[in-house]
């Protein structure tokens, strides 16, 4: 009897096993498809690199230093979920936050390493899975993770997670995709692949299923966000169609119209 406990303890269920297999394939796929490196002209890990994929990230996401106060967070501990190259994290480093990256590709962490050194901030930086952190309960002042739940595997886990590790009062900041927006409506219009689609996971939500997502937060408010700008990524007739003559349209459009379309939808929570 205790030899059969013993070898079914050990033995992963198949859906451990199935769990196992997809992280791994997420790991792999983030390893190989570092978020808005086709855009590098430079090399990769130089100063000039991570100066272009800043750029590039707050012109597209122009709202972005808007809704989100960088500066705010001075003083306490920060932790992003899904930190890539530490673009964002570098902006709360300068803010005065004690700033702590995660991901789960190892790339990730080596880039965000080095984007740190060249700007000689100060971070702490794990390869790390977002529905499983080894931190303590309480032990965060604030945590983000934009663009981030809609990959994982589990993304009730993941918020559960940074439920569990947030202090009281504390403010969550997430972003996930907009499944009615403009951009999922034009991409499949066009015919033109959105970035990360053939990523092993990926949801998108409609607002009120966002809003279950968040149920563990005492309270959080859901703004659509990301409306058309120009793009850098696309090229060809249908990159100068949608530069040229769609994007002029949209932004005559009444905003509340339009709000509801975003294709970013960002919520901010308190626990």
């Amino acid at each position: 009897m205790m030899t059969t406990a013993t070898t079914n303890a050990a033995t992963p269920s198949p859906t451990t096993q199935s769990q196992d297999a997809l992280l791994e394939q997420i790991r792999r796929y983030w390893n190989e498809h570092i978020h808005d490196l086709a855009i590098a002209t430079v090399p990769i890990g130089t100063p000039p690199f991570f100066d272009e994929l800043a750029s590039y990230r707050f012109d597209k996401l122009r709202y972005l230093p808007q809704v989100v106060d960088f500066t705010a967070y001075a003083g306490q501990r920060l932790l992003e979920v899904g930190c890539g190259a530490g673009i964002d994290l570098v902006c709360f480093a300068r803010g005065g936050a004690i700033v702590t990256g995660i991901d789960l590709a190892e790339v990730s962490i080596d880039l965000a390493k080095q984007n740190f050194a060249h700007r000689e901030l100060t971070g702490d930086f794990v390869v790390m899975n977002g529905e499983q952190l080894r931190f303590a309960d309480n032990s965060f002042d604030a945590v983000y993770a934009h663009g981030v739940l809609q990959y994982t595997a589990n993304a009730q886990q993941m918020v559960n997670e940074l439920y569990r590790v947030l202090r009281p009062g504390g403010t969550a900041i997430f972003m996930v995709y907009n499944k009615y927006s403009w951009l999922n409506a034009l991409s499949k219009l066009m015919k033109v692949e959105l970035e990360h689609e053939d990523a092993p996971v990926l949801k998108k939500y409609s607002i009120g299923e966002f809003k279950r997502l968040l149920a563990p937060f005492a309270r959080a408010r859901i703004v659509p966000e990301r409306f058309p700008v120009r793009t850098k990524l696309h090229h060809g007739l249908k990159a100068r169609l949608y530069n040229d003559l769609f994007v002029g349209a949209f932004t005559r459009l009444p905003t509340a119209l339009v709000r509801p379309l975003g294709w970013h939808l960002m919520a901010f929570a308190q626990k």
